[in-house]
């Protein structure tokens, strides 16, 4: 075996950069006036994948989350806990602040090799470090309202702070919220309070990729929680402790898999240079139990890994599915307490009416003029319709009620004992693009002979 010096470390950085870049940016990124995501309460809308839902076409969101936790349930069984080193907020918070402020730039640290040594003294770097930090986390917590809050709506907002006392409020407790967890709660939060941690093991089994210490070539350390040698009697492990010392979460890998562990793999880099030394390979490793068992190549795919995925893959179909239906219009539909209307015309004619209550919603990005046609079941050219006469225009995201009188322009029935309901299609449409159109259904009430009698001789 020959001497590989690992760099899982700058690998990282190039992921967080990537990642911070994404998260930030993508909320200003729009397609048809739409975002990638946005959850907005102040105009009752969802984005999703650049298309514009209402609030009541929110039946995309189980598969949201569906999807959300079985990407969890997938990444975690496949690769450990790959989310926390490599993408979680909270370590990518921790590194900026610990690493780069502290370390890096105010040198309040010796070297970001030794993350067991507390430093004291420096009370002034320390308070600058705290408040540059806390800026940085005003651009992170306005980043994250940007996904309910859109960038154009939120600069117009704190320019008006009196008008917006709420958002503001949530902007800076949300980061003076944050600037406390990362300064004095640190990698703490992740042992005791995110539920990640507490959940990953029982997604794990033996091909699970893990940060793993090889006691095969580096010799036994521990015997559960009793640590036996400072260095092994027999095995490669120098007893230098350097993977120690640089553990964020303060630990010691060669223990076995541990709770507070979150796959950073700067225990790796750092035992990679000091076998270097001695041209061995690293006796840390991203790898599998079974893999370091049976000197073999992890197994990825696997009957456990293979059913969450083509779960995964059918909630990902459905969400396509269901969200290729959306309605570029909605309507809905409601009558007015009375059933009918019946009034005499000028030649004595009886007129037999229904009224509605339509509310129509323009949920396209840009303005279209509507109308509707009605059709009854089994009836051709039974009704009229008596208001509205003309078509009606509606802005983008615009919503309307318009009062709906549909006229009898024959009889429709011959009942003498009840009033007959007949099965009523409205056809909604918009003049100037033929494909929005929706359909929706609702009944016509056509009164009894005896009242139509009764009414003809008042």
């Amino acid at each position: 075996m020959s001497a590989c010096v690992t760099n899982y470390t700058k690998k990282r950085y190039i992921a967080y950069i990537v990642s911070m870049v994404i998260f930030i940016a993508l909320p200003f990124i729009k397609i048809n006036g739409n975002h990638f995501f946005l959850l907005s309460f102040d105009h009752k809308k969802l984005n999703l994948f650049f298309i514009a839902f209402d609030t009541q076409e929110l039946y995309l969101m189980p598969f949201l989350i569906m999807g959300m936790f079985l990407t969890i349930l997938f990444v975690t069984t496949l690769a450990g806990r790959i989310w926390c080193a490599w993408s979680c907020p909270q370590t990518i918070a921790r590194v900026i602040y610990r690493d780069l402020l502290q370390t890096k730039i105010f040198k309040i640290h010796k070297s970001t090799a030794n993350k067991q040594k507390q430093v004291d003294g420096f009370f002034i770097k320390k308070a600058l470090s705290i408040v540059i930090f806390y800026l940085f986390s005003l651009l992170m917590m306005s980043a994250f309202l940007w996904y309910f809050v859109p960038p154009e709506d939120f600069f117009v907002y704190i320019q008006n702070p009196a008008d917006h006392l709420l958002l503001l409020g949530i902007l800076f407790c949300a980061s003076l919220a944050f600037t406390f967890d990362i300064v004095y709660l640190g990698e703490k939060f992740c042992v005791y309070v995110c539920p990640y941690a507490r959940i990953q093991s029982v997604m794990f089994d033996n091909n699970t990729v893990q940060v793993i210490y090889d006691d095969k070539r580096g010799g036994v350390i521990y015997d559960g929680h009793t640590k036996l040698y400072q260095k092994p009697p027999q095995g490669e492990c120098i007893g230098c402790e350097a993977c120690v010392k640089i553990c964020p979460t303060h630990i010691d890998i060669r223990q076995g898999m541990q709770l507070e562990c979150i796959n950073c793999l700067e225990c790796a880099d750092a035992c990679s240079k000091i076998q270097a030394k001695f041209d061995r390979p690293s006796l840390i490793n991203w790898t599998s139990a079974k893999a370091i068992e049976t000197r073999e190549k992890v197994k990825y795919f696997r009957f456990r890994t293979i059913g969450y995925l083509v779960v995964l893959c059918g909630v990902f179909a459905a969400l396509v599915l269901m969200g290729s239906k959306k309605e570029n219009m909605l309507l809905n539909i409601n009558r007015s307490s009375e059933l009918y209307q019946i009034r005499k015309a000028h030649d004595g004619e009886l007129i037999i009416s229904n009224a509605y209550v339509f509310l129509f919603q323009n949920t396209d990005n840009k303005a279209h003029e509507y109308y509707f046609d009605v059709k009854l079941q089994g009836i051709d050219d039974g009704l009229e319709i008596i208001r509205p006469k003309k078509p009606f225009k509606l802005k983008a995201g615009e919503k309307d009620k318009q009062i709906v009188v549909l006229k009898a322009t024959k009889k429709l029935a011959d009942n003498d004992r009840k009033d007959t309901v007949i099965p009523l299609t409205i056809q909604a449409y918009a003049l100037d693009d033929k494909n929005i159109i929706i359909t929706r259904e609702s009944n016509f009430v056509y009164p009894k002979n005896s009242i139509i009698e009764h009414k003809k001789h008042q």
